[in-house]
């Protein structure tokens, strides 16, 4: 399945009120895409996209293949259509530095980039979050940002880290249109990275 008539730009709320990183996506309008929840205790990543937050239908599944987050790589899965969606590749080496993930079709060709935009703004929050009580507000003024190119260096979508006390909110625009099954894929691979780098800080 594809998720269809997405009005940008997207919402990515995380909930305060669970110990599991658990976030809402809601669209310009206050509806619904999806309900995103990360299974705890586990040595491997395991993430289940719902329907909304009511979690009446499970739409997509994406797994991790090895335990350590180094270079790996995580697996998109349609469960409505029970097949492969495609995968998201985090590129370790770059990582240290400046984020960098690779975005592949269900035929595993590589399709998109996605890659933060100011490696300095990481590197201030790291260190600006380690100075006491200063660094509790440090997310409303130290705020990365990603943007998705195809190979050509095409500029389509852009993530915002939006100023908030606890780095609850992101925001996705859409840059240029694209067909629904490469927005869904990159969407998918944007609330997966999401999780990631928000558990680097």
């Amino acid at each position: 399945m594809v998720l269809k008539n997405l009005n940008y730009p997207l919402d990515f709320k995380f909930k305060i009120t669970t110990l599991s990183s658990d976030f809402n996506i809601t669209d310009n309008t206050g509806n619904y895409v999806a309900y995103v929840r990360q299974k705890m205790f586990k040595l491997k990543e395991d993430v289940i996209v719902f329907n909304d937050e009511s979690k009446s239908e499970e739409l997509f599944r994406i797994k991790a293949d090895r335990w350590l987050d180094f270079n790996a790589s995580y697996s998109i899965n349609d469960l409505i259509n029970n097949k492969n969606f495609g995968r998201l590749s985090r590129k370790g080496m770059r990582s240290f530095w400046k984020s960098h993930y690779e975005v592949l079709d269900e035929n595993d060709q590589h399709k998109f980039n996605i890659s933060e935009d100011n490696a300095w703004v990481k590197i201030m929050d790291g260190m600006v979050g380690e100075i006491p009580i200063v660094g509790m507000f440090s997310g409303y003024f130290l705020n990365p940002s990603y943007t998705v190119k195809d190979a050509q260096g095409t500029e389509y979508f852009r993530l915002k880290k939006m100023p908030s006390l606890f780095g609850r909110r992101f925001q996705l625009d859409r840059l240029k249109d694209i067909d629904d099954q490469d927005e869904s894929l990159v969407v998918l691979s944007f609330l997966m990275m999401v999780l990631l780098e928000r558990s680097r800080g």
